[in-house]
């Protein structure tokens, strides 16, 4: 065998792992691409859930707030026409 045919035959295994190492290169990306997309959605999904839920929580709070708001504006409405009957009660007691 001469040396350009000896050193083509190196070229040619080297070229030969060379794709082979850019193949099993190509597959592992590919790999990693589609467990990271697997894991984006599911990182997504749960922020949603999570998101959701204190939302919800909120809302129920809002509720709560909006109830004793309600309850308070009554109190002092009720609060304030005794308070007037009362003073009614001693502008007459005065005048009289």
């Amino acid at each position: 065998m001469s040396e350009e045919a000896s050193r083509e035959t190196r070229i040619d295994g080297a070229v030969r792992r060379l794709d082979r190492a850019a193949t099993l290169l190509d597959q592992r990306i590919s790999r990693r691409i589609a467990e990271a997309e697997a894991q984006g959605g599911s990182l997504i999904d749960g922020d949603r859930a999570r998101l959701a839920a204190e939302l919800d929580a909120a809302r129920g709070r809002e509720r709560e707030l909006e109830a004793a708001g309600a309850e308070a504006s009554a109190a002092l409405a009720t609060a304030i026409a005794e308070l007037r009957t009362a003073l009614g009660s001693q502008d007459q007691r005065v005048e009289g």
